[in-house]
């Protein structure tokens, strides 16, 4: 019902309805009246804006004109006194040569009327007017001349001006000159004068406007109250008066002393208004204080939720003054208790859906068990529970299938707060078969307890921390299993403590859908472990567990698989005939069991094409070819990636002669630390990686002196995504520099200053300090081509061992060379030599300048010769035979006693 102050409680009562009666233009003069007064009072209120305007802007002109031209001049003088070169130029003999030009170009740049530089009496050195030149300055000095600026209006020859004098100072403080600027008013003022017009015609055209708004508003209410009458009025009144009190909102109008002037029906019912509520104020309605503050201010308001009794209502509130209306407010009140709980669910189910969408792209983002198993507890905390526990099985974490049953281990713990008492990450934990953890692996499904406190088969699991827990405040559990398919993982608790309300069902399924998608990242992470774990024991297995004893170098090495997965890097250190030794580092390119694979293959090749003792280039070319030939069988198979991208380097040391020879196959060059400490990296040509083929290898040969450090690395130490190798390079020369020479330190330095965080690529690294064989250990005679000269060679070299304390080997050693130089002197050609090495082992060698080999074979019983290389190869723990460019060599080797 609506009651309005001064009227009845009734309502008026219909009047029947009439013909709808169209005024005349007769009865619009009033209307006419009326808008003529509107008219006259906008034509008197812009004529009075227009002249308010014209004055403000004459007065608004002068003032800026004055303070532009004081900011400018003052800014020029002090910009031209502080320029470069000014003390030098009042100081030189001319100063009006070098400061006039400058001056004027200032000026006129600046656009001022002139820029004066004087001396501290005031004679002008510059004026816009030559002839002023070397007179007096017209102005105020003494503030300018004790160090200070002045600004000024003065009258001049060229009109009202304002005008700057600064002074120039040296470098101890004192005044050396004064800079003056000027300006007139004129040049700067003038914006009243342009903007006059643009004032006059605004008022012109707000006459038109107002002019044509009157017509305007004249025909509008002719054309909306369509010329209707008093009973027309009245009629639709009534109409308005039905819709207010049949819309199911609530509809009120408060005045501006805070009285209720309106309320609809359905505004009495949903505040539960008294019958008498139109005639009193709002706060005596009986509201909440909120709901009467928000009523009584008048403020507006869109959707404001209030709690009025049990319902909720949602309040629009406007003034009705913003039109010119009266004074007060009018509100609509909506009752949105319905649409509040739907939004709640909704947005409790978005939420949801935002966590699941969360889980799918922040779980699993790396192969790593732990890893994946924290990002769950990180998302579950705080968003859905107030503690979250991953527990999986040790298996899990090792990357094997788990048992049924087991014991546990807290893999991550996320809180909200610090000091549950649960138990800790790392620790070991066997649940009981009452527990909900051990329930919730027997079914393979969520287990839920609502109240902890209440459960005894979670109590019995640990009474006393169960009892700390409880007084911790954590009060409701839902456990569920981490399940693979038919693999259980593990278990995942929720834990709530800061919320009072305990899970749900609802809560229980989501809690499933979240551990379910986490279960299969930690599967794959698992998966991933165990395969990785496979590769890196093939490959570690595939590569030197020992180094083998030689006595030409020290070496230190380390080898650092990738984070990434397992690569093809490969090092090996190969002891060569005559007491020198094969250093070796390569790279298959690419991670996995293909490239560990190759890697061995690669491994095996070198260990193979180095027993035929050749020179680097040879082997590489033979290396080459092999991998063609695998290259071409695996394309031809289909199944595996071709090897072409494998690197190489092979270097040779000889300590009788100190030096090395190196060859390399699309490798980083080798790194040389003299004793000095000078590093330098050697010239190598790079030639191609293998597999590429169709040109040959180059070796480089450098002599090395005793102590120095030879290093052999892989790409993996000096290039990644974040440097390129020419950066990796000097880091490297770098980190060499330093160390106390040592192989170990050096490796132990290199590491620290160039080994990322986590390395993409495999590291392999070999530091080898040289050492010579002193000349005391070694002794070479030359014989001649004479049977005869076997004797003196076998006299010689008993001598030398006696001088060795070896005289216990002096039978099987004259034997031995017996043998190689009687067959040197019939089948080869001169020279011929006998060099004696006495190092880890006693090494034989005869060298001739022929090509041909001998071989080994069985001789029958009727044959007079064929037992010498017999006899040799039973009397000597190895030999051989290698080439050099002048022929061969052919050596033995005995153990020492």
């Amino acid at each position: 019902m609506v009651r309005l102050l001064g009227r009845s409680g009734t309502r008026p009562a219909r009047r029947p309805r009439g013909p709808l009666v169209r005024r005349t233009p007769e009865t619009t003069l009033g209307g006419r009246s009326l808008a003529a007064q509107v008219f006259v009072l906008q034509v008197v209120v812009v004529l009075l804006l227009g002249v308010a305007a014209v004055v403000a802007l004459v007065l608004q002109a002068r003032h800026d004109t004055t303070q532009e031209a004081r900011n400018r001049s003052l800014a020029v003088a002090e910009t031209f006194a502080n320029s470069p070169g000014m003390l030098a130029a009042l100081s030189s003999p001319d100063p009006t040569a070098v400061l006039q030009p400058r001056a004027e170009a200032a000026r006129e740049a600046s656009d001022v009327d002139f820029i004066v530089v004087m001396n501290t009496d005031g004679i002008r050195y510059t004026h816009p007017k030559p002839d002023r030149i070397g007179k007096q300055f017209v102005g105020t000095l003494a503030p300018a001349q004790a160090g200070g600026t002045v600004v000024e209006e003065v009258e001049g020859t060229i009109g009202r001006l304002v005008q700057a004098v600064v002074p120039v100072k040296d470098p101890d403080g004192q005044v050396a000159g004064l800079v003056s600027a000027g300006i007139t008013t004129e040049h700067v003022g003038g914006n009243a004068n342009r903007q006059l017009p643009l004032v006059l015609s605004t008022t012109v055209a707000a006459l038109l406007l107002a002019t044509a708004g009157t017509a305007l508003v004249s025909r509008r209410l002719l054309r909306q109250t369509h010329g209707l009458g008093p009973h027309e009025m009245t009629r639709m009144y009534e109409h308005h008066d039905a819709v207010l009190h049949s819309v199911r909102e609530g509809v009120i109008i408060v005045g501006g002393e805070g009285d209720l002037l309106l309320a609809n029906d359905e505004a009495h019912r949903l505040l539960d208004l008294p019958p008498d509520a139109e005639v009193r104020k709002v706060f005596d309605l009986g509201l909440d204080a909120d709901t009467a503050e928000l009523l009584a201010s008048g403020r507006m308001a869109t959707d404001e939720v209030h709690l009025v009794g049990d319902r909720l209502l949602a309040i629009n509130q406007r003034p009705t003054d913003l039109a010119g209306g009266p004074a007060g407010s009018v509100a609509t009140l909506r009752d949105s208790t319905e649409l509040r709980a739907l939004s709640g669910r909704a947005e409790a189910a978005r939420e949801r859906l935002d966590m699941l969408y969360a889980a799918g792209v922040g779980i699993g983002t790396s192969l790593d068990v732990t890893r994946t198993a924290e990002e769950l507890a990180e998302l579950a905390v705080p968003r859905f529970a107030d503690f979250a526990c991953v527990d999986l099985f040790d298996a899990v974490l090792a990357g094997e299938e788990p048992e049924a049953r087991g014991a546990l281990r807290r893999t991550a713990l996320s809180a909200i707060r610090k000091g549950a008492p649960l138990y800790a990450v790392g620790e070991q934990i066997t649940f009981v078969e009452s527990s909900p953890q051990s329930r919730s692996l027997a079914r393979g499904r969520a287990v839920l307890e609502a109240r902890l406190a209440e459960s005894p088969g979670w109590r019995a699991q640990d009474l006393e921390r169960t009892e700390q827990v409880v007084e911790f405040g954590i009060h409701s559990l839902i456990t569920v299993p981490v399940r693979a398919g038919a693999l259980v993982l593990g278990v995942v608790s929720f834990w709530r403590s800061e919320r009072p309300e305990p899970f749900d069902p609802e809560e229980v399924a989501l809690a499933e859908e979240l551990v379910a998608r986490a279960a299969v990242s930690i599967d794959n992470a698992r998966r991933f472990t165990r395969e990785h774990g496979m590769a890196v024991t093939l490959q570690r297995s595939l590569l030197p567990r020992t180094l083998p004893e030689q006595g030409a170098l020290d070496i230190a090495y380390r080898y650092l698989p990738a984070q990434a997965g397992v690569g093809g890097d490969w090092f090996d250190v190969l002891p060569l005939s005559g007491a020198r030794v094969a250093l070796v580092v390569g790279d298959v390119v690419g991670h996995g069991l293909h490239a560990a694979a190759t890697m061995g293959r690669l491994r095996t090749a070198v260990h193979n094409f180095s027993a035929l003792d050749l020179p680097p280039e040879e082997l590489l070319v033979l290396l080459d070819e092999m991998v063609s030939r695998i290259d071409q069988d695996e394309t031809a198979d289909g199944t595996s990636a071709p090897v072409a991208g494998a690197t190489c380097l092979y270097a040779i040391y000889d300590p009788v002669s100190r030096r090395c020879a190196v060859a390399r196959a699309g490798h980083p060059p080798p790194a040389l630390v003299h004793p000095d400490g000078r590093v330098e990296f050697l010239e190598v040509p790079a030639g191609l990686p293998l597999g590429l083929g169709g040109l040959p290898f180059e070796t480089a040969e450098v002599e090395l002196a005793e102590g120095s450090r030879l290093v052999l690395y892989t790409d993996g130490l000096v290039e990644d995504r974040k440097q390129d190798i020419d950066t990796g390079l000097e880091r490297l020369r770098t980190a060499l520099g330093r160390g106390d020479g040592s192989p170990e330190e050096t490796c132990r330095v290199v590491l620290e200053s160039l080994l990322p965080a986590r390395p993409n690529d495999d590291i392999a690294l070999i530091v080898a300090r040289t050492r010579a064989l002193d000349t005391d250990r070694v002794a070479e005679w030359e014989v001649p081509v004479d049977p005869a000269a076997v004797g003196e060679v076998r006299a010689a070299v008993a001598r030398q061992l006696a001088r060795w304390d070896l005289e216990d080997l002096s039978f099987t050693t004259e034997l031995i060379l017996s043998e190689l130089v009687t067959n040197a002197i019939r089948y080869g050609s001169p020279p011929v030599r006998v060099r004696l090495l006495r190092d880890r082992a006693l090494i034989c060698e005869v060298s001739d300048s022929s090509n041909t080999s001998p071989h080994l074979r069985y001789a029958a019983m009727t044959d007079e010769g064929g037992r010498g290389l017999f006899l040799v190869a039973q009397l000597t723990d190895r030999w051989g035979t290698r080439y050099t460019p002048t022929g061969k060599v052919i050596w033995a080797e005995q153990s020492l006693p």
